[in-house]
Order: C-alpha cells, then sequence, then structure tokens
C-alpha cells in the first residue's frame, strides 16, 4: 500500500471510530427500542386474546365512528377520494378484534393458509389469520393477525363495490348493506367459492362471487343485473383501508407502506410518515398493475383487470384532535360499465392478502398475467445478485434440509465464483510483502520527500508488476455479496424462525447469548448493546487471525487500525442476523485457509505464529505486572 502521512492516518482512524460509534449509537437509542416496543406489543396482544378466550370474548361497547368512504366518482375523471363525511380521520373504539367480530353475521373463510370470515355487513373481507406462521418462535404464540373489522384496535381490510356513473342514481351497496348468501353456503373454502347477493329494490341485483386458492389470492367477481326498464351506468372499485401507522421495523434496507406497480409509472412505493406529509396522496391513471400495502413479511394487494385503465390512488388522511388516527388507503376505479334493461355485466379482479412467498408470488404473476408482481418483494439495487443468492439458498436447503447449512454452502460458491480474483490478490499481498525492506529503504531514502518516495515506489511496483490496489479487490468483491446476502435474510420470509443448530433457532434473528452473562451463565441480562453472542465473537475471533498472517505494520497508526477493527465489528455485526454472521465467520475462515495456502505457494514467510506469540506474550506480559503491583500493594 502507499504510504500516507500520519495526518491523514489519524483522519482516517478517527473516521472509522466515529462511523462504528455511530453504527453503535443507531443501535442503541433506535434499533433496540423499536424492537422491545414491538415485542411488548406482541405480548399485549397474545394477551388480550388469552384474556378474550377466558372471558368468551365479551367486551363493553364500542365509541361511535365508522371507517372512510368508499372511493367516489367524480366529473372530468378524477381520482377516487378517500376519508370519511368531511375528509376528516375516523374515530374509532379501541375495543377488542373478537368484540369487534361479533358485531356483525359473518360468513366463516377455512383452508389450509388461512382462517377468517367475510363481514356480511357491506360485504368486506376484515378478517384474516395465517395459519402457516407465528407472531413469535414458540409454539404457544398466535398466529399472524393480518385483516382486523371497523372497531378492532387495528383495522385494516379489503372491500370492493360499486358506485354509480354519470346520469344514474340508483342505490348501490354501501358500508352498512346486509348482504345475503345466494345458495346457502356456509364458509369459503379453497375450491368452496360463496356468492353474496344484495336485491337494491328497484329492480337492480347485484351479486359478488367470492373464491379463494389454497393460498392467499382471492378472485372477485362482481354482477349487476338490470331489471329495472332502463340503462344504468356504474364504476367497480377496490380498496384496501388501514386505520392508524402500523408497527414497522424502520430500517432503510426494506420499503414498508403502500406499494404499487401501475403501469407506465412502474414501482410505486410511499412511506406512511411521506403519505401523511403529502397531504393530497398520489393519483394514477393507467393501465395494468397492482397497489396495496407491504410489511415486512406480510402483503395486501388489489389486483384490478389488467388490460383495462384504471384510476389508481395511494393517500392518507391526517388526525385533526387526539381522539382521531390517521387513515391510510390505496384504491382503484375501473371504467364505467353501462348494464341495458335485462341485461347483466359482470367485472372480475384479484386481492392479494398473505406471507411474501416469493414462488408464490412469482406463480400468480405468470398464472394470472399480473404486471410485475414480483415488486412485491424488496431485492433492492443489488436484485441482480439478491436473486440468484436467494435461489442459491433455496436450492441448498431443500439438498441439505437447513437453511444454515444453505447458508455455508453458498459461501463456498461466491468463494469458487470469486477464486481468481482473490488468488490475484493474495497474490499481489505476497509479492507486496517481498517487496517490505525495499519499501522501507525506500521511505528511509526519501522521508523528507514525499513526492519522490511515491515516484520510486510506482517504478518499484511497476519493475516487478505489481499493482497494490488490487490488494483491495476481496473486500471489493464482498461487500455487495455482503449486503446481498443481508437483502436476502432480511426479506426472504423463508428465513424467518428458521433453525440452525444449538442456540441459533432463528437464522433471521441475532445470536441471543452473551459474553457479558456468561453466555447465560449469571442471572443477569444485559443492555441490547452488549448483547455479543458467540457467533460475533467466533466472527471477530477469525478476522483478527486472518489479519495475523500479515507482518506488523511499520506505522503504528495503520497497526492500530487492524489492532482494533476486529473488536469494532464483533460489536457491529452482534446485532446482525444470526444467519448473516455466520455467513461472515465462514468466509473469513475459508479466506484464512486460502490466503495460507496462496502465501506458502509464492513462497512468502507466515508469519501468523510469530505475531500470535508476539501478541499473547504481551498479554502474558500485562497480566504478570498486573499481578506483581497487586501484591506489591497488599
Amino acid at each position: 500500500m502507499f504510504s500516507q502521512d500520519p495526518g491523514d492516518q489519524k483522519n482516517l482512524l478517527m473516521a472509522i471510530l466515529l462511523s462504528v460509534a455511530v453504527m453503535l449509537a443507531w443501535q442503541f437509542f433506535y434499533a433496540s427500542p423499536k424492537i422491545k416496543e414491538e415485542q411488548e406489543r406482541r405480548r399485549a396482544v397474545a394477551a388480550e386474546q388469552a384474556k378474550q378466550k377466558q372471558n368468551g370474548g365479551s367486551v363493553a361497547n364500542p365509541v361511535g365512528g365508522s371507517a372512510p368512504a368508499a372511493p367516489s366518482s367524480t366529473p372530468g375523471g378524477s381520482a377516487p377520494t378517500v376519508g370519511s363525511a368531511g375528509g376528516s380521520a375516523p374515530v374509532l373504539g379501541s375495543v377488542s378484534r373478537e368484540a369487534a367480530l361479533k358485531r356483525t353475521a359473518r360468513l366463516p373463510i377455512t383452508t389450509s393458509a388461512i382462517t377468517g370470515s367475510i363481514n356480511l355487513t357491506g360485504g368486506r373481507i376484515d378478517d384474516i389469520k395465517l395459519n402457516r406462521y407465528r407472531e413469535e418462535l414458540a409454539e404457544t404464540s398466535p398466529n399472524v393477525v393480518l385483516f382486523s373489522p371497523a372497531f378492532a384496535p387495528q383495522p385494516y381490510f379489503a372491500e370492493h363495490g360499486w358506485v354509480v356513473g354519470p346520469g344514474t342514481s340508483t342505490k348501490v351497496p354501501t358500508r352498512e348493506t346486509v348482504w345475503k348468501v345466494a345458495n346457502g353456503e356456509t364458509k369459503l373454502g379453497d375450491k368452496e367459492p360463496v356468492t353474496l347477493v344484495w336485491d337494491n329494490g328497484e329492480g337492480i341485483v347485484f351479486k359478488r362471487t367470492i373464491s379463494v386458492d389454497q393460498n392467499y389470492l382471492f378472485s372477485i367477481s362482481q354482477t349487476v343485473e338490470n331489471n329495472s326498464g332502463k340503462p344504468i351506468t356504474l364504476r367497480p372499485y377496490g380498496r384496501i383501508y388501514r386505520l392508524g401507522t402500523p408497527q414497522i421495523e424502520g430500517f432503510f434496507i426494506q420499503h414498508e407502506g403502500m406499494i404499487g406497480f401501475i403501469g407506465e409509472k412502474k414501482l410505486q412505493e410511499i412511506d406512511y410518515s411521506e403519505a401523511l406529509e403529502d397531504g393530497g396522496g398520489k393519483n394514477y391513471e393507467e393501465t395494468g398493475g397492482w397497489l396495496g400495502f407491504t410489511d415486512k413479511y406480510w402483503a395486501a394487494a388489489l389486483v384490478p383487470e389488467q388490460t383495462k385503465p384504471f384510476l389508481g390512488s395511494m393517500r392518507a388522511t391526517q388526525k385533526k384532535t387526539e381522539k382521531q388516527r390517521e387513515a391510510f388507503q390505496t384504491d382503484y376505479l375501473m371504467p364505467e360499465v353501462t348494464v341495458a334493461p335485462s341485461a347483466s355485466q359482470s367485472v372480475k379482479s384479484h386481492l392479494f392478502v398473505g406471507a411474501k412467498k416469493v414462488d408464490l408470488i412469482n406463480k400468480y404473476e405468470a398464472e394470472q398475467k399480473i404486471l410485475e408482481f414480483n415488486y412485491l418483494i424488496d431485492w433492492g439495487w443489488f436484485y441482480f445478485i439478491t436473486k440468484p443468492l436467494y435461489q442459491l439458498i433455496i436450492w441448498f436447503n431443500g439438498i441439505l434440509g437447513n437453511f444454515g447449512l444453505a447458508i455455508l454452502a453458498v459461501t463456498v460458491v461466491v468463494k469458487a465464483a470469486f477464486f481468481w480474483f482473490a488468488n490475484k490478490s493474495y497474490e499481489s499481498m505476497a509479492k507486496m510483502k517481498k517487496l517490505q525492506p525495499d519499501l522501507e529503504r525506500i521511505r528511509d531514502r526519501y522521508k523528507d520527500d514525499k513526492m519522490a518516495q511515491q515516484k520510486e515506489m510506482m517504478e518499484l511496483y511497476k519493475k516487478e508488476k505489481i499493482n497494490p490496489l488490487v490488494g483491495c479487490l476481496p473486500m471489493l468483491v464482498q461487500i455487495p455479496v455482503f449486503f446481498a446476502l443481508y437483502k436476502v435474510l432480511f426479506v426472504a420470509i423463508e428465513m424467518r424462525h428458521a433453525p440452525f443448530y444449538g442456540w441459533i433457532q432463528d437464522l433471521s434473528a441475532k445470536d441471543p447469548t452473551s459474553l457479558f452473562n456468561l453466555f447465560g451463565l449469571l442471572p443477569y441480562t444485559p443492555p441490547d448493546f452488549l448483547i455479543v453472542g458467540i457467533w460475533p465473537l467466533i466472527m471477530g475471533v477469525t478476522m483478527w487471525l486472518q489479519m495475523q498472517l500479515n507482518p506488523q505494520q511499520p506505522d503504528p497508526i495503520q497497526q492500530q487500525i487492524f489492532n482494533w477493527m476486529p473488536i469494532m465489528f464483533t460489536f457491529l455485526l452482534a446485532a446482525f442476523p444470526a444467519g448473516l454472521v455466520i455467513y461472515w465467520a465462514w468466509n473469513n475462515i475459508l479466506s484464512l485457509a486460502q490466503q495460507y495456502l496462496i502465501m506458502k505457494r509464492q513462497g512468502v514467510e507466515i508469519v501468523l505464529l510469530d505475531n500470535l506469540k508476539r501478541n499473547f506474550g504481551a498479554i502474558g506480559k500485562m497480566v504478570t505486572d498486573l499481578t506483581n503491583k497487586t501484591k506489591s500493594k497488599s
């Protein structure tokens, strides 16, 4: 490497220390409180559900209020509006979810993937639980709740309907409409569709046929039968409504909030805070696409007919008093449908409500021809690395039966893929080590003339055919791969609650053990920033050993950086998913072996044992001095 001015080296050291300090501060003051807040919320949900079950679900009557109205059709093709009368945020009572469900008649939904019900008042799909996923790892943890009805603590639901077009004054279904089950069905299940019917008393019959597959895709067919003797014009709509800002991870690495891929406008992402600041929201007039809400692992998305234009909207309503709550809505309004007398018209759409499983999302995109539905999963900027890494991990998991082992196998594949680059890098580093005596002589000869020093060093590099920058290649290659793997572990639901071995029961969570309570031997729970588990320590030790392959740096500042870097990375990565730390530790071990073999092949002196003796000797001397001082005082 080029020699540096001591002042520059001190600045570099300060920059590294400040960067690590910022990351640790962020973890301590932001990430850790967020995690604790979410854990408390989940415990509260579990306690409330247990209480309701014990008390039979009886809860006091809710405070009045209602959810926002459906989109309105206005002349000139303007976008749908959101909000209750007057445009203010609704006031909903904080009654229990179970009590809210008991307020109205319901039609059960029962499949292998979901459990819930359709609210016959309004015909809403507003009750969805995910049978295959729990809030936490424990078997006693409740299933993940996605949709909840109005008046529940976190209302979140979807509805479909009609708004009147120009020149039409007929009554259409509203949120207060009570639908009837047409054919006496007792539930909605996979391969068991249901049909809801409502007669407006003016010769117009509205029918809504709902089916659901064995996973998370609802198909909705809305039919209007006109027996009124005059033509009517209506516009179909769909909307997803969410009251209150939900709990989110809040990590920059993934978008959580309103999302859609809308025709030529392509991917649209709006954070909850951004939507509240924006006021009027975003309106789109496009053909093809989808829109809805995305959480870390779950999503709800409206899918209108892909061949017809629609007016789409993503918007928020701010709360105006302390008793109100902010509201969010995504919706679409389709073109006018004119139904002649004694005729009927139907429109079809889909609704996705469930887990963001990659193969399932891709399947829906292909089978239903949904425009770029794969964007529901946030693969990030390095998608060209993230997607193949994900597929490779899934493939190895199918063979090895463990995601942790799959990560280790993928690491070997990545090392093999970049073997040539790493070889060139380590060969360059090995040659650089051979040149250290010559470089030291140049530094001594031109210690007062930096320009001449650099010129002589460049001439030496040129003569020996060495590029000192090649030594940075492994790190430059690893950074995007490291980030892409972090992304995979963070967004892929298959990693959620995936066990490794021993104490690692969730590869998407950090190592739960801590050095500072002797890995559970002491009855003490250290603060989050001191939870440095076994795997982060293994990672730090392997990084330190790798650095011991290099000779001591002549510059004390550079040597201090190398000495402190493994410690800083140990604390920094302790908060990362265990799967990522395991990858990094295993990668260090492979790099250590590779570098050792290349140095041996190049005939470079291997100073690993000498460095270990020097370091442990220094530690032994420090312990001896401390012991002697203690004895002399006593």
